[in-house]
């Protein structure tokens, strides 16, 4: 479970050497020491330690078997630090990278390599939620592989409460419209929505937005929509934007009222679905992330199975497109030594997260593993909801360029919550902000 960490080499300070530097990293990177002197594969990723940890003790009995060595070193904000590093020419052997954007703009600088020869490519389409394969794949070729997953596509409740109540997880968005008629009707609140994050409130707004788009517009429109291929005013959009309105504005459907939306820290959503009197509000839409001590009261972490209920978000209409937003993180092979496939291969296989399964976070990407080896039931579920979907999206805002996905996109939602324009005026407003080129 120890994680090596060892001396990079550093580009050489001479004008001919740097360029040689970057000549190299053009094609393909230096490929680290697991290139052509035999050293140990390096593997580069900023995921949790605890899921480090774990796939690195997977890994080493992996790669002890197939006669390799490897080497993970856990680094911060690798989505840039990459960037960098192939400048330098001082790239890892394989990095495991956040987002389908970035490994896109690595293969752009012509530091990766197409792994479509190296992995199991008819396997790994049987074995993985759909969509898996086609988040990694640029121009037509693999390039990035999902080793983890996280799912968005959620909606959380007190389990409890909820089945005392006799609610019922819906099928469809009317049944979710119903169910939240139904709460009020009985005299609660449906909806625990609070996004206040200081310079980032409003990205809790995009995540339903995403949701909605792949819905209305089906996975065609949506991965459109996240390239701009079709407006922020298409109708699928507006579409969305309508649904969530009804969500948002409708009264009594939110704790506190719509001025609570963008007042309240999205930190403390959930803790009202467990208040003592009983909940405050029913239903949190949120990603499985909430799973933790920093969003639930002390003694709900302390019993999820018993305390949290979590259903994914419903699909359209009954028997549609069921698709499910999340992120996860991509390998991409930077070296085109043998050792470094090898690895590759290795971090293909479903097992390689059997350690770090039972004691962290990570959920696999692999519809076929073994999840008797979570934690609990209610990770089991999220990962069902995957499991379950009809594709797997990534989320469309961490791929859009930044002055929209984290930049128009979170402050005009805010704005429309707030009361100063209205959705409409929103949307066309950040399709207007969309960088020309």
């Amino acid at each position: 479970m120890r994680i090596t960490r060892r001396t990079r080499r550093t580009a050489v300070a001479t004008l001919a050497a740097s360029t040689l530097a970057l000549t190299a990293a053009a094609c393909g990177g230096d490929g680290g020491s697991g290139g052509d002197d035999g050293g140990p594969v390096t593997i580069w990723m900023s995921l949790d330690q605890t899921v480090v940890d774990g796939i690195q003790k997977q890994l080493d009995v992996k790669a002890e078997e197939a006669g390799i060595e490897v080497e993970i070193e856990r680094v911060d904000g690798i989505d840039k630090l990459i960037k960098t590093k192939i400048q330098a020419g001082d790239t890892p052997d394989i990095a495991l990278l956040p987002q389908p954007g970035v490994v896109a703009s690595v293969v752009e600088l012509g530091a990766a390599f197409p792994i479509d020869d190296v992995v199991d490519t008819a396997a790994l389409e049987e074995s993985m939620v759909p969509g898996a394969l086609e988040a990694g794949t640029v121009d037509d070729e693999l390039y990035g592989l999902l080793v983890s997953m996280n799912v968005k596509s959620l909606i959380f409740y007190p389990k409890k409460a909820f089945e005392k109540a006799g609610y019922e997880a819906p099928e469809t968005l009317d049944d979710l419209t119903a169910l939240a008629d139904q709460i009020k009707s009985d005299g609660g609140t449906p909806w625990c929505l609070t996004m206040e994050s200081g310079d980032a409130t409003g990205w809790v707004a995009t995540d339903w937005m995403e949701d909605l788009v792949a819905r209305y517009g089906g996975v065609d429109a949506y991965n459109d929509w996240v390239t701009h291929d079709i407006p922020f005013d298409d109708p699928a959009v507006q579409e969305a934007g309508a649904y969530f309105e009804d969500v948002a504005l409708t009264e009594g459907n939110v704790l506190g009222g719509a001025k609570a939306i963008t007042a309240t820290p999205f930190t403390e959503a959930a803790k009202p679905m467990f208040d003592a009197e009983g909940p405050s509000c029913w239903m949190l839409k949120q990603g499985s992330f909430f799973v933790g001590p920093d969003f639930l009261p002390e003694e709900v972490y302390a019993n999820l199975d018993e305390e949290l209920g979590v259903m994914g978000f419903p699909a359209a209409e009954s028997g549609g497109e069921n698709p499910v937003v999340g992120g996860g993180d991509l390998a991409v092979l930077m070296s085109e030594s043998e050792d470094a496939k090898k690895a590759m291969e290795l971090l293909s296989e479903t097992d390689i997260g059997n350690e770090a399964a039972p004691v962290s976070s990570f959920i696999s990407p692999h519809t076929d593993f073994d999840t008797s080896l979570y934690p609990n039931e209610t990770t089991r579920d999220i990962a069902s909801v995957a499991y379950e979907s009809t594709a797997f999206l990534f989320d469309g805002s961490d791929s859009m360029p930044a002055e929209v996905g984290a930049g128009s996109f979170w402050k005009e939602m805010t704005a429309w919550l707030n009361g100063d324009q209205d959705i409409d005026e929103a949307l066309t407003n950040i399709e207007s902000s969309w960088p020309s080129s």
